[in-house]
């Protein structure tokens, strides 16, 4: 819902909109083959949560998707983790073996 526009509904960086980006999405299947085997689950959490300096996520202050995240749970900060935990988690499911 969030990715797939860039990412692609594989994660693989095939999106609708990919085409449109001067620098190709990043494939999400193969962070963690690319760090050593692990998947970087903190550093996936840390570019949802707009931490990481990612300019086609938009800014630190709101990323593309922040204002989507924070309108569908309310404001609530507890709830705004959680989805980011389970997109990490999502993620984390597209790895290739």
């Amino acid at each position: 819902t969030y990715c797939a526009v860039c990412h692609g509904n594989d994660g693989k960086g095939g999106g609708p909109d990919a085409e449109a980006l001067k620098v190709p999405p990043t494939n999400l299947t193969t962070l963690a083959r690319k760090n050593g085997g692990k998947y970087p689950s903190d550093h996936v959490m840390n570019a949802i949560r707009g931490d990481l300096r990612l300019p086609a996520h938009g800014s630190k202050e709101m990323p593309v998707w922040g204002h989507l995240f924070w309108s569908v749970s309310h404001g609530s900060s507890g709830e705004v983790q959680l989805r980011m935990r389970n997109l990490t988690k999502y993620i984390e499911s597209l790895q290739g073996k």
